[in-house]
């Protein structure tokens, strides 16, 4: 239990490790990265079976019981983040390989670390989880409309529907559908419960081996055409300063908790760049770099991870900012 509280705590240095790694890596033994591309998939479909096992599933349905804030995270995810995009985007150059891959990034909020990084800033780390299914689901769905209203009809030719359903059944219906399994067994039998807590151990490693995996494939693509991609940074960084500043802006006019506030600022901010990576690895010819527009994003998040998980408690959302006449919401157990 030691071993794993020291996991939780210490999982941004995990990460930085992992980073490190597959830097090394990809810099020197780029000749295995087509092999590590063939195991995002596999490694994210386990990230997400154990992530969807760190909230029991009875959190899942007093998730939707929560209305203000999955209106903040759908409003704020699916309204407000598609304006900021579109608007930070225009300073880009109108390149479609650097358009689809930024947009792919910035439009899919993330479901898996931006539960590690709401539990570091003492936020609601299990609405967050809760939450992620509906998010990952909305953001599929959504994803294709908002590629075709950004940058037209072209992108219909380009976009492949088959990687989003098979997106849908690997890493949403496979690994929730295991989560429910094995949550039911535990509640059934020793050998079960056993199997579960084995599994708890397991969220911080495994997202440090899907970093390891991504970027360690994706690295040798960066290299050749670094001019090109290092364009998207400065929108990436923007992003990250605006999204954190709207988030507590909606969390004060939904007038949340303090922790369920910090969860809304961080599910706002953090992207879905490990799940969106395979589709963009799907897109045709002509499109080789977008996988690197994608983990550029990743590279960028991780920086502002590290400042963010102290300003937004210390700053953004302090304990002293939490309203005082806001009814509490008590999920339905």
């Amino acid at each position: 239990m030691r071993s794993r509280e020291w996991l939780q705590r210490h999982q941004i240095a995990v990460y930085a490790v992992a980073v490190a790694l597959a830097v090394g890596i990809g810099v020197g033994r780029p000749s295995i990265a087509s092999f590590l591309e063939r195991l995002i998939t596999p490694v994210l479909a386990v990230l997400l079976y154990v992530t969807f096992l760190e909230v029991p599933f009875v959190r899942f349905r007093a998730a939707f019981t929560n209305g203000r804030f999955m209106a903040g995270a759908l409003g704020l995810n699916f309204l407000v983040v598609p304006v900021v995009v579109y608007g930070l985007t225009r300073f880009l150059p109108q390149e479609p390989v650097l358009l689809v891959g930024a947009f792919m990034v910035l439009l899919t909020p993330c479901i898996d670390y931006v539960i590690a990084f709401t539990d570091l800033a003492e936020g609601d780390a299990e609405q967050v989880t809760a939450a992620t299914p509906v998010l990952l689901v909305l953001q599929l769905l959504l994803l294709p409309v908002y590629l075709r209203l950004f940058m037209g009809s072209q992108i219909a030719t380009v976009i492949d529907p088959e990687p989003f359903l098979e997106a849908f059944l690997l890493l949403i219906a496979l690994p929730l559908a295991l989560a429910w399994l094995t949550d039911v067994g535990a509640a059934r039998s020793e050998i079960g419960g056993r199997w579960q807590a084995a599994m708890g151990w397991l969220p911080v490693p495994m997202m440090g081996a899907t970093l390891l995996v991504v970027i360690a494939s994706q690295l040798p693509r960066v290299q050749d055409s670094i001019g090109q991609v290092a364009a998207v940074v400065p929108v990436y960084v923007a992003f990250l300063v605006v999204m954190p500043l709207l988030g507590r802006v909606a969390a004060g006019a939904l007038r949340l908790g303090t922790g369920e506030s910090r969860a809304l600022v961080f599910t706002a901010v953090t992207r879905n760049s490990l799940v969106v990576l395979p589709l963009a690895l799907a897109l045709p010819a002509g499109y080789e770099l977008a996988p690197a527009v994608v983990v550029t994003q990743t590279l960028v998040e991780l920086t502002g991870m590290v400042v963010l998980t102290r300003v937004v408690p210390a700053w953004l959302v302090s304990e002293s900012s939490e309203p005082t006449s806001a009814p509490a919401i008590v999920p339905d157990e």
